[in-house]
């Protein structure tokens, strides 16, 4: 079980760098040898435990809540299973009013333009791109789910609450 906490928690730390287009060296450069490539390295292998502290401090510079790096921090319904699947109805979302749903129309038809998907019904997301949505209409992102099925436009999975997205 620690193994596998391990492995987890590193492949979490491995992510946040390079999402932050840092090489295992690039971190050692940035931070001015404070932390070596070679010991972040063994953190995201999960090869060496990495203690409360130093987490914390690891987190401080990526710039990120310690929380962001915890294995399942980011899982959807705590259950760790498959999120649900983030389906939208694009002929209700035509029927909307405009001032409400613009954000929500243009966000959908970008992504359409970039698929080259255009069969017009129904469009599936990302779970990312529903978290994108929220961050552009600022608001949580269970509320937002729930507007978007308040709506119509968000399809829910059967035993699926907006907690789950």
């Amino acid at each position: 079980m620690e193994e596998t906490y391990a492995k987890a928690l590193g492949m979490r730390l491995r992510a946040i760098r390079q999402q932050q287009a840092l090489s295992l060296q690039g971190v050692e450069e940035k931070s001015k040898g404070r932390w070596k490539a070679v010991v972040v390295g063994s953190y995201e292998r999960g090869d060496r435990a990495i203690t409360v502290q130093r987490l914390s401090e690891l987190a401080e510079f990526y710039g990120v809540p310690v929380s962001e790096l915890l294995p399942g921090s980011t899982d959807f319904g705590g259950g760790g299973g498959a999120p649900p699947r983030v389906v939208l109805d694009l002929e209700r979302m035509q029927n909307l009013d405009l001032t409400e749903a613009n954000q929500l129309i243009r966000f959908s038809a970008n992504i359409q333009r970039m698929r080259g998907d255009y069969n017009g019904r129904v469009l599936t997301i990302r779970s990312d791109d529903l978290r994108t949505l929220a961050l552009i209409y600022d608001e949580p992102l269970s509320q937002l789910a729930e507007q978007l099925i308040n709506w119509g436009v968000l399809r829910q999975e059967p035993g699926t609450t907006t907690e789950d997205y």
